[in-house]
């Protein structure tokens, strides 16, 4: 884009909610932003990193890539109608895949909009504007640029890097860069902002916690970066180093009931590290429609619409709960006979008739006392990084190389998660449980097909042989479940045509359209560094 102002419209071009209480995601309308009066007090800059939490700018990534690339690829979700879902189960993407092209193009849209905010804060920002100030909304600028970099290494490996978009036009053709240079650019990022965030900030915003956090799980990724049969234990102790901290030092904790992490009131609750942060009634394009893509069912979304692509629990997945994991499983899938009292509850409740999702499935406008709230604008904030997920960071830190750990801080944190979800603390943790309790932890949060990449980095041939073992089991494919019997059967009428799986099936395609409009995408990538 060729001007601040430009960008800036775009990022706080979100409706107002008429009646909402105020709070930090209140944007001005367009006409009280102008180039020359913009990033003159601290409020401006605060107003500016504000639009960076959601709104357009992540609608993309997280309607049509968040849960189709994190849960449906990974085999915790399956779809047997939607074409572009079942080429992620059964792996069969191409580069015309729609959900692939949504989650390259939304990640770089929300680069764009940080590139932005960072450049017109150092190019703009008053000088009457203290450094701290400057330094705090610069760092909430690149820890979430560093969110998006992340998730284009962990799915497409090697990706341009962009600081400045201006520079694209004058060269919009432009090379991707190692996997190992973006994952030292998101550590970078994230190392600046875990400097120069607070240790407490207004509700929903990012802290140095959320950095500390986010920069353990990277290092722990770039960990196994090439290091087939063992990880890196310079970057392993890096990685225990920054979640330790968030670990012991933060004074957060889990919130006491998992149920209650995925429900409205809950938003922003202290668990929730970074947030994605919706507004009812915003609109198509604005808003959070997660709920009204994969309800099980319209009856329980806002005026009954929405629901068509009701995405199912694998067998897979349904096998992972054990006979006391009745909390997270209830919070997270539906069985045929659950009854949740807090959907539609003006008609008494919703009872399940099949299996499908819970977790993002909030209700109608009612249930959520939010009249303006449509199919297309539910105001759950979806946690992208919950401090369960880094206290399982620290213990997979601490286990690194080993087979398995008694040690007793892993132990902690480990069974902390465990003992929130009313299932048997444990004595010692191996990579194998590791697995399961994060597969369970979070599932439908888009982190289980980062957790196999991370794996494949380190122990590729057991990574493939983890997918093709899903096939082997049909464990891909939705199941059926009879309330009287507790019993659950597999399908076994539309078995899935999978093709094996190759350590290339731990990379994403590049978009066709991309490859068209800059064909060097297509060249070995470069050196960034």
């Amino acid at each position: 884009m060729k001007s601040i102002h430009k960008i800036i419209i775009i990022l706080l071009c979100a409706a107002a909610v008429a009646g909402c209480k105020k709070n930090f995601l209140d944007r001005p309308s367009n006409s009280q932003i102008s180039a020359t009066k913009f990033y003159k007090t601290t409020s401006d800059l605060r107003l500016a990193t504000a639009g960076l939490y959601g709104g357009a700018m992540w609608w993309q990534w997280n309607n049509g890539a968040l849960i189709p690339l994190g849960d449906v690829l990974s085999g915790t979700g399956s779809y047997q109608y939607s074409p572009e879902l079942v080429q992620l189960f059964t792996r069969t993407i191409t580069a015309q895949n729609n959900l692939v092209t949504n989650g390259w193009v939304g990640l770089y849209n929300v680069i764009g909009q940080c590139n932005g905010v960072i450049n017109a804060i150092q190019q703009q920002a008053s000088p009457s504007i203290s450094a701290a100030d400057k330094n705090a909304a610069i760092g909430e600028a690149k820890f979430i640029r560093a969110v998006a970099y992340y998730h284009l290494a962990v799915y497409w490996g090697a990706v341009p890097i962009i600081e400045d978009n201006s520079k694209l036009i004058k060269d919009p053709l432009l090379n991707r860069n190692i996997v190992s240079d973006v994952y030292k650019f998101v550590a970078n990022d994230l190392t600046y902002a875990a400097q120069n965030l607070p240790k407490t900030n207004e509700k929903g915003r990012v802290t140095t916690w959320s950095a500390q956090g986010m920069l353990g799980k990277v290092y722990l990724t770039m960990a196994g970066l090439g290091k087939s049969g063992s990880r890196d234990q310079a970057l392993l102790d890096s990685a225990k180093k920054y979640a330790g901290n968030v670990c012991k030092n933060s004074n957060l904790d889990l919130l006491p009931n998992y149920y209650d992490l995925f429900k409205v009131q809950n938003n922003d609750n202290p668990e929730s590290l970074f947030a994605l942060q919706w507004a009812a009634g915003v609109g198509y394009g604005n808003g959070n429609a997660m709920q009204g893509y994969f309800s099980p069912s319209n009856t329980i979304l806002p005026q009954q619409q929405g629901g068509w692509q009701g995405l199912q629990p694998t067998y897979d997945l349904y096998r992972m709960y054990s006979a006391k994991d009745t909390v997270r499983r209830k919070a997270t899938i539906m069985l045929n006979g659950d009854l949740y009292p807090e959907l539609n509850q003006a008609g008494g409740g919703y009872k399940a008739t099949g299996t499908g999702l819970k977790k993002h499935i909030i209700g109608n406008e009612k249930d959520n006392n939010a009249p303006t709230m449509d199919m297309w604008s539910s105001p759950e904030h979806n946690a992208i990084l919950r401090l369960a997920d880094v206290y399982l960071v620290y213990a997979e830190a601490i286990l690194g190389n080993n087979t398995t750990t008694s040690d007793g801080d892993a132990l902690i944190y480990f069974n902390k998660v465990r003992a929130r979800a009313g299932v048997d603390i444990v004595t010692a943790i191996t990579p194998t449980l590791l697995r399961t309790e994060r597969r369970v932890e979070l599932a439908f949060e888009g982190q289980y097909w980062i957790d196999l990449v991370r794996y494949s980095y380190y122990d590729p041939s057991n990574a493939v042989q983890f997918l093709n073992n899903q096939d082997l089991t049909h464990g891909r494919i939705s199941f059926t479940y009879d309330p009287k019997t507790k019993i659950a059967t597999r399908d076994t009428t539309a078995l899935p045509s999978t093709l094996p799986a190759t350590i290339a099936s731990f990379t994403l395609p590049i978009p066709s359209s991309e490859l068209t409009s800059d064909p060097k995408l297509a060249q070995p990538p470069v050196p960034y560094y």
